[in-house]
């Protein structure tokens, strides 16, 4: 068994369904100290976060990630308990097995390794990790990206370690996210009969030609590094439950994926505008759940696609698709920011699993981040 599959095993095996961290990050922080890190940890409301870091000396490279998992859903369905480890035709299985833990182990013992070799790098390793990324995502990242910036303590490159790869790994890193913007939407109208719908105002039909007419707008064409914007309803609730009565009020969740093309004024005006100009009597809630980022090129993009060719003997694919990351908390910095861990074929899955085989190669490349950029 390899230092990464045990250690990753370690860390499954703990029931860290979010907030909770189980015991997760005392483990790294065990183990980070062992080689010379120096540990700050960050609590904020139920969030266990820490803030690790060797040497003092700029450039700062870190790896950031999350040691939360999602629920378990349905235990009977899962081919072992999901925070019982069990390894079956070389894939290892177990809840945040992809999602991220794997990605932490590869992290520690790729650190390890090449604290080992070159114990006098330049600059400096730092680790942030966090109990909040998915929950709500409000006393995490954000948070120690704030106290780092209240002492102007600057990462210059950041990975994390979220699972990018589609096919074999490192085949696809993340080199940004697209923005999102969610919004409640209440269009109210007046109860009645449905028998007599002039004495009623029915609000789901007064708001379908305004949303259909959202539904078709085409906000940007996107650009070279990022697709159209888009938009979708995922909830709609109106009604009191009867086949006979016209609803006081129906409420639309909505949310738009939006690109460097846009921006969340430009969303918000636009919407209120068409809403406005259907006569609609409705109300908007916000909600901006993080800013589109691109780390275009650079250092790190550079570092991550030699380390690919080098360990795994193939190019690797820039893309930006995909739902938000905590990389949306750190980017805004001034960092370069690139995601690059294991398949994302069965995150939040039942049977979430791992390729043994890849956890030891994504530790390889790893390191050979960490040589390309922290070795001179």
């Amino acid at each position: 068994m390899s230092e990464t599959l045990d250690l990753a095993i370690n860390l499954i095996n703990r029931n860290s369904v979010t907030p909770e961290d189980a015991g997760c990050q005392e483990v790294m922080i065990e183990r980070l100290e062992r080689i010379g890190f120096t540990i700050e940890r960050l609590r904020f409301g139920d969030v266990d976060n820490f803030w690790a870091r060797r040497g003092s000396d700029g450039p700062l490279f870190a790896f950031a990630g999350h040691t939360d998992v999602v629920p378990t859903g349905d235990v009977e369905k899962w081919r072992c308990d999901p925070f019982e480890s069990e390894i079956h035709d070389g894939m290892l299985y177990g809840r945040g097995a992809a999602d991220m833990k794997g990605s932490l182990a590869a992290m520690i013992t790729a650190t390890e390794a090449f604290v080992a070799a070159h114990p006098d790098h330049r600059g400096s390793i730092g680790y942030l990790i966090t109990s909040d990324e998915e929950g709500p995502a409000t006393d995490g990242t954000v948070r120690v990206v704030e106290t780092l910036e209240a002492r102007n303590e600057k990462i210059d490159w950041c990975l994390v370690g979220e699972p990018s790869s589609t096919d074999k790994v490192g085949d696809v890193i993340k080199n940004g996210r697209r923005g999102s913007l969610n919004a409640k939407l209440t269009v109210h109208g007046k109860q009645g009969h449905v028998a007599y719908p002039h004495l009623a105002e029915n609000p789901i039909h007064l708001a379908a030609p305004a949303i259909a007419e959202l539904s078709t707008i085409e906000w940007d064409k996107g650009n070279d590094h990022f697709p159209p914007t888009s938009f979708q309803i995922s909830n709609i609730n109106g009604g009191t439950g009867a086949t006979n009565v016209i609803p006081a009020t129906v409420e639309m969740l909505i949310n738009w994926r939006f690109s460097t093309e846009n921006s969340e004024e430009k969303i918000r005006n636009r919407t209120t505008e068409l809403f406005d100009r259907y006569g609609l009597r409705y109300e908007l809630e916000w909600n901006l759940s993080g800013l589109p980022f691109l780390t275009a090129e650079g250092e790190l993009v550079e570092a991550a696609q030699h380390a690919i060719s080098s360990v795994a003997g193939y190019e690797t694919q820039l893309s930006t698709s995909g739902g938000t990351s905590d990389g949306r908390f750190i980017a805004p910095t001034g960092a370069q920011v690139l995601e690059l861990g294991p398949l994302n074929a069965t995150i939040h899955q039942i049977n979430e699993c791992v390729s043994v085989k890849d956890l030891d190669q994504l530790s390889s490349i790893y390191e050979v981040i960490l040589k390309r950029l922290l070795v001179v």
